[in-house]
């Protein structure tokens, strides 16, 4: 069952590999919720069941707009016959074109890298985000997090992203003089959103690790050397810092990756594989971008630890909680969506961890 505090939701899942949660029912659950209006931007769309969800809501006269990443509704190559249904990619073009002919307004991105959001504002006072993508593998088989938040603040903030978004300021074009938005309180715990590229959330990430105590875990799909983070991390684990992550076996092993340095550094990693000592269900990847520090704070969203997430992606994190060890309300409510967060995490390690 996902972890509930007040106003704050984590579902971690999917229940396909072993997780706790239906990250489907989650998504469609948030969607079929709307009132009046749903502004949707997600990386991908291949999922029939929440492609539906998506319509049924126009249908019942909701307020629907979408923004996805243009690269999913094309081919690498062309095809004989254009007219001819099929080739890569065509669900995504057969849901693209039903939720058009729902008189939705939708938009494909035009950043030359990668329009990787995945939340929705429902509402204007709840938001839906965190690793997962709306497809079949992303609800099913890849590991992932969804995190919801009923907040009118928090809402705001990723409305006025939005906004920003369906005026085509994507990657490069959408920094501007915006303001971080404000830290607010949810349910009486500490909430701060940041986006990618515009207020640089790997240095918020290597602030937040500078302030552990005793431990800090993560499970990412993607860390690369051209990221600060490892070294933040071994600066960590230097000083006496518990380190220990898990990462997506096949992204761990690129050139690229910062595994090698990482490892070297003293951080304990894991690579999450199907062959795995427990491993269960048809794993297809490790998505999470989920990290806890000190078991009370909690960094979540769609940010993959590279260089690019933060310099020309469009991303989001939400961090969650405080490591203020004289707030002892905050420390307990925070704590109970750390451990679960970090339940997870060790999960992960245990069923499909292969240590290095």
């Amino acid at each position: 069952m996902a972890i509930k505090v007040g106003d704050i939701e984590l579902h971690v899942g999917p229940q396909e590999v072993g997780g706790p949660d239906d990250l489907k029912a989650a998504i469609i659950n948030f969607i079929k919720g709307a009132k009046k209006r749903l502004d949707i931007a997600v990386q991908e769309l291949d999922s029939r069941e929440i492609a539906e969800a998506i319509i049924e809501a126009r249908q019942k006269k909701r307020v629907v707009r979408l923004v996805i990443e243009g690269d999913y509704l094309t081919v690498d190559k062309a095809v004989p016959d254009s007219f001819k249904p099929g080739g890569k990619n065509e669900t995504n073009r057969f849901l693209h074109d039903a939720v058009l002919r729902t008189n939705i307004n939708v938009k494909s991105d035009f950043n030359p890298a990668i329009f990787h959001q995945k939340f929705i504002v429902r509402d204007n006072s709840a938001v839906l985000t965190g690793s997962t993508n709306f497809t079949d593998t992303g609800i099913s088989k890849n590991l992932n997090h969804v995190v919801i938040i009923r907040n009118r603040a928090v809402a705001n903030a990723y409305k006025k992203e939005f906004d920003e978004i369906m005026q085509g300021r994507f990657g490069k074009r959408s920094v501007a003089a915006d303001d971080e938005p404000r830290e607010v309180k949810v349910s009486g715990l500490r909430v701060k959103v940041l986006f990618a590229p515009d207020h640089a959330p790997e240095m918020e990430i290597m602030k937040q690790m500078l302030k552990a105590k005793n431990r800090i875990d993560f499970a990412v799909f993607t860390f690369a050397k051209s990221s600060g983070i490892d070294d933040t991390m071994i600066a960590s684990a230097n000083r006496g810092i518990k380190v220990k992550g898990v990462l997506d076996k096949r992204q761990a092993n690129q050139t690229w990756a910062a595994t090698r340095p990482l490892k070297q550094g003293g951080v304990k990693l894991h690579l999450a594989t199907n062959k795995g000592p427990g491993t269960i269900g048809p794993l297809g990847k490790l998505h999470h971008k989920l990290m806890v520090i000190d078991d009370h704070l909690v960094i979540a969203g769609s940010f993959n630890y590279t260089g690019p997430a933060n310099k020309t992606n469009d991303e989001n994190i939400l961090v969650i909680g405080d490591l203020d060890e004289t707030k002892t309300t905050v420390i307990n409510k925070g704590k109970k969506i750390g451990q679960f967060a970090r339940r997870e995490i060790d999960r992960i390690r245990a069923q499909f961890g292969q240590a290095l």
